[in-house]
């Protein structure tokens, strides 16, 4: 399924390592996704890292992550993303408990 613009959207699975739990990480994902055509989730892993999935086209989905890497930066040690095609499975970004 494409996208207006013609393209396909795409799923990015994100870890963040670092001082990225107790910060408001997740609260601050979710204030800047809202600012971009995204949709998934953020949430705190038990082993201290923070998971977020997104869907959407490419270049918003690469825009929202650099904002959130940009506001985010003191507490980013180490970033793992993951690229798979778009699910469709979210209405909304949300943070996961």
């Amino acid at each position: 399924m494409s996208t207006p613009t013609g393209s396909i959207p795409e799923r990015r699975d994100v870890y963040f390592e670092g001082m990225v739990q107790g910060v408001g990480f997740r609260y601050t994902a979710r204030r800047i996704a809202a600012r971009f055509a995204v949709t998934g989730y953020v949430q705190n892993l038990s082993d201290g890292r923070v998971r977020l999935v997104a869907e959407g086209e490419p270049e918003e989905l690469s825009k929202f992550l650099g904002t959130l890497r940009a506001t985010m930066s003191t507490c980013i040690h180490r970033v793992e993303e993951r690229v798979a095609p778009a699910t469709g499975e979210f209405r909304e970004f949300q943070i996961r408990f």
